[in-house]
């Protein structure tokens, strides 16, 4: 069907004469109609919608009532090439606004008042110089005849009954103009210029006060919006969505990765590490934090996928072994008693719920007995005085403690006469045995069956040293709440390149971010600035 646009001036086609259909990519959108069976507050809305188009488009052959389906508006009319939605009442495209072929702005009344008052004091200057030129006329003509004089005299009164007709035509359109109208010609020019400074002045507390709400939106706006703002100066904040104590520490962590972060049009670098922290932390759904940030889904996803690797890369190192030295030196008065100054790390294994793998065999090898499901074990190494020194990589749920101990690179960084706490679970004392270290773990006896005195003491004093490794995985496992759900399979892939699944990454970075209040926003800084500079001359 051929159409055609129905606005005054505009000669779009959808075919051309031959009716062969223009490429032109232009389309053409019909009337609104009024929906008055869908609610009071709809049937307003429609109505005035469908009274602007009708408004805009400008012609009188038009009516509200009755337009006909073949009535058709191009897409030359409106911003976006279409209306927007009904309800968007503030979008300019919620009526046609471009190349209208007419202009609906007229004079205000203000405006016809000061041209009125600017020829009303023009002509009364006329007529003041040419009064006073007729009088000069009449004294020097003395000898003229009085019917002379009387045919003057009547045809000024002639004029002047003209002049009063013209001004009783017009109709003031203001009280002002009406009392401006009452003796115009002997107004002084000080009252005119009163009455257009009264306009000014109040067009001038208008714009003020519209400025100044613009003012008040644009701070109640930035308020809202999850950025370096909205957290400034608010430690319960920043506490809460990110597990950081201080705005100080997230400042200087955001400064250390930002120039590794990639740009992204709808999100900013520090929304990126925000977001990033606060799934981490609070472990809030995608489809929220995408209303949160204003971004879809596959943005947030992405900007999530992006910063965790850039946090991995430049955080890994804060999960370092500690040199002996270092160990020897930081040694609590506990440790000393009991094992002097030996103790290298104290290991231990947790465990985190994952999707349940369609392969058999993958079944097979995460399932946990210990937690009756599948789940991806890691196991951790923390230092005597608290620091998480070794992360592994995830292994299955039904690997052992001795195997993941013996497979997974630890037993590389011990040296000859450093002491191992463990649980009674990791069964590698021949395996450590060779490399002239020791491990202490719990006395395990069998049933019914009880301990000496030295055993009892010796149990006693390991679990109260050993308690330390829980405590700090408690305490991780307490601040990031993404630990805590059944991790799904997509998290549970290697990365492009890389050994490390998506969820090795998470814990990794949930260890790193655990140490940065213990060693400081400064250290932790000139830490990472090290490290980089090695890695780039590597």
């Amino acid at each position: 069907m051929v159409h055609t646009c129905c606005v005054s001036g505009c000669t779009v086609r959808s075919h051309d004469r031959k009716g062969k259909k223009m490429e032109n990519g232009l389309s053409f959108h019909g009337f609104p109609a009024w929906k008055q069976r869908e609610g009071a507050k709809l049937s307003e809305l429609t109505k005035r919608r469908r009274m602007a188009w009708i408004s805009a488009v400008g012609r009188p052959d038009i009516k509200f009532s009755n337009i006909p389906r073949y009535l058709k508006v191009c897409s030359r009319h409106f911003h976006s090439g279409k209306p927007s939605y009904e309800m968007d009442e503030l979008n300019p495209d919620w009526f046609p606004t471009l190349n209208l072929g007419h202009c609906e702005v007229k004079a205000t009344t203000s405006d016809r008042h000061a041209r009125k008052l600017t020829r009303r004091h023009g002509s009364a200057v006329e007529g003041q110089a040419a009064n006073t030129t007729v009088d000069q006329q009449v004294g020097e003509q003395v000898t003229e005849s009085p019917e002379e004089v009387n045919n003057d005299n009547t045809a000024a009164e002639a004029v002047g009954e003209e002049q009063v007709g013209e001004a009783d035509e017009e109709t003031p359109g203001e009280e002002l103009s009406k009392a401006a109208n009452s003796g115009e010609e002997h107004e002084p020019a000080a009252k005119r210029q009163q009455l257009e400074c009264y306009w000014c002045e109040q067009r001038r507390e208008e714009i003020n006060r519209l400025l100044q709400e613009n003012r008040e939106l644009r701070s109640e706006l930035s308020k809202k919006q999850l950025d370096a703002d909205f957290l400034k100066d608010d430690t319960e904040k920043v506490e809460y969505y990110t597990g950081l104590p201080c705005f100080v520490i997230l400042l200087s962590l955001f400064n250390t990765v930002r120039p590794f972060l990639p740009a992204s049009k709808d999100l900013s670098q520090f929304q990126m590490v925000l977001l990033t922290l606060m799934r981490l932390r609070l472990d809030l759904p995608v489809q929220h934090l995408c209303h949160l940030f204003n971004v879809s889904h596959k943005t947030l996803s992405n900007a999530f996928a992006d910063t965790l690797d850039v946090l991995y890369a430049r955080l890994k190192p804060m999960v370092s072994w500690p040199e002996r030295h270092c160990l020897q030196a930081a040694m609590p008065p506990r440790f000393l008693e009991t094992f002097g100054d030996r103790v290298a790390i104290i290991v231990d294994c947790f465990e985190l719920g994952r999707e349940r793998p369609s392969n058999l065999k993958a079944q097979a090898q995460s399932f946990s007995r210990h937690k009756g499901r599948h789940t991806m074990k890691y196991l951790i190494g923390v230092t005597p005085h608290g620091s998480i020194s070794f992360i592994s990589k995830g292994w299955g749920g039904r690997a052992s403690d001795k195997h993941i101990t013996e497979n997974c690179g630890l037993l590389s960084n011990l040296l000859p006469g450093d002491v191992v706490l463990a649980d009674r679970g990791f069964d590698i004392k021949d395996s450590v045995g060779m490399m002239c270290a020791e491990v202490q773990t719990p006395t395990f006896t069998k049933r019914r069956r009880q301990l000496d005195a030295k055993d009892v003491e010796d149990t006693r004093a390991l679990a109260q040293l050993r308690v330390h490794v829980e405590r700090v995985m408690g305490c991780m496992r307490n601040k990031y709440k993404m630990l805590h759900r059944t991790t799904p399979i997509q998290l549970l892939l290697p990365c492009e390149g890389e050994e490390v699944t998506r969820l090795d990454k998470v814990v990794y970075v949930c260890c790193s971010l655990l140490l940065c209040p213990a060693l400081g926003s400064v250290a932790m800084v000139m830490k990472l600035v090290c490290h980089s500079q090695l890695t780039d001359k590597r």
